[in-house]
């Protein structure tokens, strides 16, 4: 049986959230953020160099296996509607938790290669779901990325799974067997041996065997996407999302059980959500204002990245700021790049980020009904801005 590590400082205490949901928060990178906890396992686990940005040395001494597991969709602001079915995460969240932020864009790709390098989105490069490919009209999602571009060019830090194992830590990643070898995976997760995982239960099973598998230092990483699916598809506290988040809490509480005494669970997400109304919603191809002098439209709908003629720039600006007004802000790239949202963005990176980026408030969201796939504007919830919703995660720790 497994006890949760109850916080001695301040610093890993649970902490009030003093911002609305709606609010904008800013990427805490460096002590604070999803791009510090692969790191600070790390340095757990002993190898060589690595920096405790998150401070969990002190209180898991003595630890020599850690597992990590990142709950898609599980915001620090949605723990409250799912505490009614989920008390086991409801506890830790209580006694052990924490908010962190992700990095920006908040979504699914760059949230896992900031947990898989330790770096913010502009350095690693994946700076959105949908990233146009310099130099063509090309638009690369990185859930349906195979091999071109090529991971290892496109992505090219080093992960700290591979740092790990080249430390002497066994690293296994657990995940849905579909997601093995693909361009997102090599990215995030290259230097650890992957297990597949076709359910909450198969996931369990897999981490905590891959925990025990040895006696030396061990670092296991898990993913589970269903609560965030089941938000995207019917709303955040929707029976199914409710169902989910039950499923989530089984999950966590075998992974509790099931720790060995040197072990510890760290438990995070990639993103939080938000229900976007129908009244809230812009079309993209449905308005020629937006759509003039626009070339290539990247992003998602709720932070989208507009790629222009030339010349144009300032004028899509006007007309985007026109037709959303309070709805959103546009800014042009080298503004956005300043706000920090990015972390330090190399020149190799920063044509992959919009000419304009445009970043929705509240809970609005820019839609592309034909450009895209039918089923991205028929979702209920979305993510992807700089909400406090959206922005803000937990971190749950966990001993043996």
């Amino acid at each position: 049986m497994s006890t949760p590590v109850t916080p001695s400082s301040d610093r890993v205490a649970p902490s009030p959230v003093s911002v609305g949901p709606l609010d904008p928060v800013a990427p805490r990178y460096g002590g604070g953020s999803l791009a510090d906890v692969l790191p600070s396992a790390l340095a757990v686990l002993g190898v060589p160099g690595a920096a405790d940005l998150l401070g969990l040395a002190p209180r898991l001494a003595g630890v020599r296996r850690v597992a990590v597991l990142l709950v898609d969709g599980l915001g620090w602001y949605q723990i409250p509607t799912a505490a009614p079915h989920a008390p086991t995460l409801a506890g830790l969240a209580a006694t052990v938790g924490r908010p962190l932020t992700c990095g920006f864009p908040s979504t699914t790709p760059t949230s896992l290669v900031t947990l898989g390098t330790g770096t913010s989105p502009g350095a690693h490069g994946v700076v959105g779901f949908n990233v146009r490919v310099p130099g063509t009209d090309r638009v690369l999602s990185h859930t349906n990325w195979a091999d071109d571009p090529e991971p290892l060019c496109w992505q090219p830090v080093p992960t700290q799974l591979e740092r790990a194992r080249a430390a002497g830590v066994a690293v296994t990643v657990v995940s849905r067997p579909e997601f093995a070898g693909s361009g997102l995976t090599v990215a995030a997760n290259r230097g650890g041996d992957y297990r597949g995982a076709a359910d909450a239960d198969e996931l369990a099973t897999a981490m905590l065997t891959a925990l025990t598998a040895g006696t030396g230092p061990t670092l296991v990483s898990g993913y589970h996407p269903d609560l965030d699916r089941h938000g995207h598809l019917s709303g955040l506290d929707s029976e199914p999302w409710r169902a989910a988040a039950t499923e989530v809490d089984g999950l966590l509480a075998r992974l509790v059980d099931g720790l060995p005494s040197d072990a510890a669970l760290l438990v995070t997400a990639d993103h939080g959500q938000l229900d976007v109304p129908a009244a809230d919603r812009f079309d993209f191809d449905a308005d020629a204002r937006l759509r003039a002098g626009v070339r290539v439209l990247a992003g998602e709908a709720r932070v989208r990245y507009l790629h222009v003629e030339p010349g144009a720039a300032d004028d899509v600006a006007a007309a985007w700021s026109a037709v959303l007004g309070d709805a959103a802000r546009v800014l042009h790239r080298d503004e956005a790049v300043a706000t920090g949202w990015f972390g330090p963005v190399p020149e190799e990176h920063l044509s992959r980020v919009g000419d304009l980026v445009v970043v929705c408030r509240g809970t609005s969201a820019v839609m592309a009904t034909r450009s895209e796939p039918p089923m991205s504007s028929r979702l209920v919830a979305y993510h992807g801005a700089d909400t406090a919703a959206e922005m803000t995660i937990p971190l749950l720790v966990v001993r043996g």
